[in-house]
């Protein structure tokens, strides 16, 4: 019991340093162009990022069922801490240098080097790939829900964002800036608000899915046998056969205040990277990019696919600056902002299996 409710609480952690470690990929435009103050930013995005994450639960869906087999390995409150340091420990060193890496990668990293560590080297345990009932075209696994997105969608943002921003330029070629930048200064806090609220419906449900793999498995071990009346809430039965695990209203409610917290704390020092050092933004410059990067969440977080908002919101900007002029980019800040994303997944994964197989030899788990 003591090691569920640690899990839980290490979930948090996770979910609050998400919070202001992502906090910068919502707010960072809107602070950048003056258009808001760091404060007023903080508290849209902590208000957007809490409505987000009461809705819906696709993506919660997929971190608890679509990435590894339960039927292989034991996940354990061990287990389950061990995938979470992985992810909290890369989150930090990245904010500690100001790179906008994934907080969601690092968390499916930490998840799947923990189970393979767990299940003695078999890879088996990752679901790789699997076809799809809901969609023919798209299927589930770690290679279709998270490898293939972690391309495509900063694509779709880069590609997304120069097209906006292009069609902006010329509808607006011969309006004066005065007015461009006055109504675009307006707009760009509607689209700042949508971006922490898709911020919020993706990423504050990975934490969700972990506390409900975890309470799932500790059901399934007899763990929750004897629990009071008071904390049966927390008994979490597997689903039936072809059917999702159900992700619980209180579990929502509590990751979604955790997260809006972790907002209101900011995350400054990646918000200069985003914000200031990549490219220089002005209102409409913000909202072609917020815009872009919320559509392309949308429509992942619709399907169930647990994108990352950093990648989306930087690859926008990238298409944004390059509709401006190619050279408009500092590419040696996006050389520093890739080799974070390329090394997430891999480099979360290994700290976690590292730690899951210094337990094993401390004699801590079988």
């Amino acid at each position: 019991m003591t090691l569920i409710l640690i899990v839980i609480l290490v979930a948090l952690v996770f979910e609050y340093i998400n919070g202001f470690h992502d906090t910068a990929n919502s707010i960072a435009t809107v602070v950048s162009t003056k258009v808001l103050t760091p404060r007023q930013a903080v508290v849209l995005a902590a208000f957007t990022n809490l409505v987000g994450a009461m809705w819906g639960t696709a993506v919660a869906k997929t971190i608890s069922s679509g990435l590894v087999d339960a039927k292989l390995v034991s996940l354990t409150s061990e287990i389950i801490i061990c995938a979470l340091l992985g992810g909290i420990i890369w989150n930090l060193v990245t904010w500690w240098f100001g790179l906008p890496s994934s907080s969601s990668h690092a968390l499916i990293g930490g998840l799947c080097g923990a189970a393979l560590a767990a299940s003695h080297g078999n890879w088996h345990v990752i679901v790789w790939s699997q076809p799809s009932k809901d969609h023919w075209w798209l299927g589930k696994g770690l290679l279709w829900k998270v490898i293939v997105p972690m391309f495509t969608s900063p694509l779709a943002g880069l590609l997304l964002g120069f097209l906006i921003m292009s069609l902006l330029y010329f509808l607006l070629r011969n309006a004066r800036p005065k007015h461009v930048n006055r109504f675009f200064g307006v707009a760009q806090i509607f689209s700042a608000g949508s971006m922490g609220f898709m911020h919020g419906t993706n990423d504050a449900q990975k934490t969700m899915g972990i506390i409900a793999l975890s309470l799932m498995g500790a059901t399934a071990a007899g763990q929750f046998e004897n629990l009071p009346a008071w904390l049966s809430f927390l008994h979490t039965p597997a689903p039936g056969p072809g059917k999702d695990l159900e992700i619980r209203l209180w579990i929502k409610v509590v990751c979604a205040i955790t997260m809006a917290a972790g907002t209101a704390a900011g995350g400054w020092r990646i918000i200069r990277t985003l914000g200031h050092k990549m490219v220089k933004l002005h209102p409409i410059n913000g909202f072609a990019a917020e815009t872009a990067s919320a559509s392309v969440i949308f429509t992942a977080t619709q399907l169930g696919i647990p994108v990352s908002t950093t990648h989306n919101i930087s690859a926008a900007i990238m298409g944004v600056g390059s509709a401006k002029r190619f050279n408009a980019i500092k590419w040696t800040v996006v050389e520093r902002m890739v080799w974070a994303w390329l090394l997430t997944i891999p480099v979360s994964g290994a700290l976690a299996y590292g730690m899951v197989r210094l337990l094993r030899a401390m004699g801590m788990i079988p």
